[in-house]
């Protein structure tokens, strides 16, 4: 009942300054804690001390840990959007620099796996009522391999390309994450699937 309430009483948005100085420390929080011990060391009451603020206001801003992590997630490609910008990748092809950032955005997470796994493991048990942030999470991968694109309108079959390409991408975090997958292999799979990007680019030479 206590998230049930929770839920219902989540700030609006647009959240005043306070509010979003407020949020920011406990996503930091949150990263920082499931940097050292991944999923299981993020608990909503360690997250409310070490962001200093009340575990009910905590609970207004995330109803769950699983929230929580969804929008830590989103918080970090949000960043790593914003370095891309700045150092753009390089490529002949669309499909290359996708390629290219989809592995920078892989090795970031990589230099911090406990907290790749928490993240990973928060979209993969998420359900419905997660998906405002997992929607977030989807919007803000896509934004990142659109702009590694260069398309500000992309076609329908672009777009459709772009979904595979999100599918693939996750799906081999989670093969890697688990052991099943080495980084060679990732960047095999991850190569592979973006070249569907200059099969639906009528720009790209067959």
């Amino acid at each position: 009942m206590e998230k049930v309430e929770a839920a219902a009483a989540r700030p609006a948005s647009p959240l005043t300054e306070r509010q979003e100085a407020r949020r920011r420390r406990i996503l930091r929080a949150s990263a920082r804690l499931a940097c050292r011990g991944g999923f299981d060391a993020v608990q909503m009451r360690e997250v409310a001390e070490s962001s200093q603020v009340a575990l009910g206001t905590l609970y207004r801003y995330f109803p769950s840990k699983i929230h929580l992590l969804v929008a830590t997630m989103q918080d970090q490609l949000e960043h790593l959007h914003a370095t891309l910008r700045k150092r753009p990748p390089a490529g002949d092809t669309a499909a290359e620099r996708v390629a290219e950032t989809l592995m920078r955005a892989f090795r970031a997470l990589q230099r911090e796996p406990h907290l790749a796994d928490a993240m990973v493991r928060a979209l993969t048990f998420a359900d419905r009522s997660v998906s405002p942030e997992v929607d977030q999470v989807s919007r803000q991968t896509t934004a990142i391999i659109l702009d590694a694109m260069g398309r500000e309108h992309p076609t329908p079959a672009q777009l459709s390309a772009v979904r595979v390409i999100e599918h693939t991408w996750h799906s081999a975090l989670i093969t890697w994450l688990s052991g099943r997958a080495s980084i060679a292999q990732v960047k095999v799979d991850i190569e592979t699937v973006c070249r569907l990007i200059d099969l639906t680019d009528p720009e790209t030479p067959r």
